[in-house]
């Protein structure tokens, strides 16, 4: 009969120790349990008992020990394995009592340890005249079977070692175990050595856990005996685990004392602390089992571990879309005022000093801003951009700076994370930074010395780090003149300064300008749109004479409009000049005439017997002329300012009979 189940990690190994009669019932019964252990009998006692078992712990392990009387309680004493002792019953002992009754009439019953006093009122009760006796040691065991052999007793009924006393000196000895108390024994020992090899997988399994922490963790028992260490630990304390394991931690290193914890349960966390020289972060929790206290733990963090994992929460913290869209190939143009850009920007992107974009409004000083993030060493970490000027004092305060919970009415649970520490690691963007108010200005200076952000309503600075590209439209030198721009921070901002020019600087791009935005915006509006090449030709045309205060931006917004806007073109003949002065009409304004007063190459001439439209061919040909102008006469340079390739611009030029 096999009463448990085979273990899938493999059987268990009980050792069953026992001599003379114990060892018989304890051979009878081991093989009961094949299925779920492998039960080695041992007839041995005491130390000769523990080295057995030693040994066997050496070749095969053990799990747990069966055993009975003096000899098992040795052995619980000298081994730190689980002992199970076999223990007689009532039944057992009145089994034994009526088969001594049949081979004699002086009858002795001893057992280990004290007597049942259920037994004894029963053998006073019934009169029943046997002759009770108990022991607790070997000493005990042989005087008390002296005795008995002295009173004349015939027959004694007792565990083993007693039994072979009493065989010795002429008695009857009749071992009061049965098979059903070795059984029991038996199962109990199963049992425990199942509920231990699973604790000691769960060890297994922590131990690995804990070792692979860069933390150093220790736990302590209510002794503050140390149970478990993890290499970091180790490391920290400077002693390997086998010196430590048993020690009191007040004894091995007394900065690390869990004494405190042990006597109040009261944790203390993120504590920092100077451990051999080396400063760390110590929490001390109390461990908590079913509501009673059963022990300590000891955490030791390493600072650098802590910022590593601060940045990373910071980053999963920070709102969706913070990343630069642009590069600095996305300037369009080839003047050279802009190359001039795009190296002094590239020069920028190999620093990490702060960078003051100046340029009007629509020159793309944010698509620059990202570009030198992109180029820059942050290029993988947050671009976070605000513009200064769209936000109220008080609102822009809380975007930038973030606040705690309550900080103030209407303040979101939990507090709210400010723009400089969601660009933590990366870049910030401060657009129109001349019109921030002074009060602010102060609070962004101490950011760009101290790199350390204070929410509203927070009373410790948070560090942050982080490169800051301001720009403006503005004269900041003339706004710290006349007492509106901070002095200080106008010095901490004009570190690196790039200017971008406005597009009536640059008319030479407008071209390649006008025909990237075109595409962009043909493909953004969908529905079948192409860029068409004569309405480009003809803003560029008209543009010419045009100052482009709103620069790229205004650039932008007027090709979308006459887009939108114009009438479906005849036969490809373009756009006519009623129609482009009705829609763009800022195209013209200050003029008597379209093209009047203006150079031979800049004029828009009128078809005749066309109603009034626009000569595409001429005007192409007198902006080729204006290009290769321009160029100096360098074909492959006026390809270049145009955005096409040579043999695109010779069979442009040929065709419109410019190829000599």
């Amino acid at each position: 009969m096999t009463p448990y189940p085979s273990l899938s990690s493999g059987r268990l190994r009980i050792v069953a120790v026992g001599f003379h009669g114990l060892r018989d019932l304890l051979e009878e019964a081991a093989p009961s349990y094949a299925g779920v252990a492998e039960v080695a009998v041992l007839d041995k006692i005491y130390d000769d008992a523990v080295q057995g078992i030693a040994a066997l712990r050496q070749s095969m392990g053990v799990d747990a020990v069966v055993s009975a009387g003096s000899n098992g309680n040795f052995l619980r004493d000298h081994l730190d394995l689980p002992v199970v002792l076999v223990k007689p019953d009532g039944f057992d002992l009145l089994q034994g009592l009526a088969r001594a009754a049949g081979k004699s009439r002086r009858i002795a019953l001893v057992t280990y340890g004290a007597l049942p006093p259920e037994l004894l009122l029963f053998n006073e009760r019934f009169s029943l005249r046997v002759d009770m006796r108990a022991y607790a040691s070997e000493a005990e065991a042989e005087a008390c079977v002296e005795e008995l052999a002295g009173n004349g007793t015939d027959t004694v009924v007792a565990p083993g070692l007693v039994v072979d006393l009493a065989r010795a000196r002429g008695m009857e000895g009749l071992l009061l175990y049965s098979q059903g108390a070795v059984r029991e024994a038996m199962a109990a020992a199963i049992d425990i050595a199942r509920v231990a090899r699973q604790e000691a997988a769960r060890r297994e399994k922590l131990s690995i856990i804990l070792g692979q922490l860069k933390d150093g963790v220790v736990a302590v028992d209510p002794e503050e005996r140390i149970e478990t260490i993890n290499p970091a630990m180790e490391t920290l304390i400077g002693r390997p685990a086998e010196q430590l394991l048993g020690q009191r931690l007040s004894a091995v290193h007394g900065e690390l004392s869990l004494a405190h914890t042990l006597r109040t349960g009261a944790p203390e966390v993120e504590q920092v602390q100077q451990v051999n020289g080396r400063t760390t972060v110590v929490s001390r929790l109390p461990i908590l089992e079913q509501g009673r206290q059963t022990g300590a733990v000891l955490v030791c963090q390493d600072p650098v571990a802590i910022q590593r994992l601060d940045r990373s929460l910071r980053a999963r913290s920070r709102p969706p879309q913070r990343h630069a869209k642009y590069s600095l190939a996305n300037l369009v143009g080839e003047s050279e005022a802009l190359r001039s850009v795009r190296r002094r920007a590239q020069s920028c992107a190999q620093s990490s000093a702060t960078v003051l974009v100046v340029g009007e409004s629509g020159t793309g000083k944010e698509l620059l801003a990202q570009g030198i993030h992109n180029a820059s060493a942050r290029h993988a970490q947050p671009f976070v951009a605000i513009n200064c000027a769209a936000f109220p004092e008080s609102l822009l305060e809380s975007e930038l700076f973030g606040y705690v919970e309550g900080a103030f009415t209407g303040s979101s649970r939990g507090g709210k994370i400010g723009l400089f520490e969601a660009a933590h690691t990366g870049t910030i963007f401060l657009d129109e930074i001349g019109e921030m108010p002074l009060s602010l200005q102060t609070r962004l200076l101490r950011v760009l010395q101290e790199r350390e952000v204070l929410r509203i309503g927070a009373t410790v600075p948070t560090p942050v780090d982080l490169r800051v590209i301001a720009a403006t439209h503005r004269d900041l030198a003339r706004q710290v003149r006349e007492g509106l721009f901070r002095q200080d921070l106008y010095y901490r901002l004009n570190i690196l300064g790039v200017r971008l020019p406005p597009l009536r600087e640059r008319h030479g791009d407008l071209a390649l300008l006008a025909r990237h935005l075109a595409e962009k915006i043909a493909l953004r509006l969908g529905d079948g749109r192409l860029a068409d090449e004569a309405l480009v030709m003809a803003v560029v045309e008209a543009g010419r004479h045009y100052a482009w205060p709103g620069n790229i931006r205004e650039l932008e917004n007027l090709i979308e409009r006459i887009m939108v806007f114009r009438e479906p073109a005849l036969g490809g003949r373009g756009i006519s000049v009623d129609e482009l002065r009705e829609i763009a009409p800022e195209l013209f304004a200050g003029r008597d005439s379209f093209g009047a007063g203006q150079g031979h190459g800049d004029e828009i001439r009128a078809m005749s017997g066309v109603g009034g439209g626009i000569d595409v061919e001429s005007a192409e040909r007198e902006n080729l002329r204006a290009v290769l102008r321009e160029s100096g006469g360098n074909r492959e340079e006026a390809a270049r300012l145009l955005g096409i390739s040579r043999t695109t611009l010779w069979r442009r030029m040929r065709k419109l009979g410019m190829e000599r």
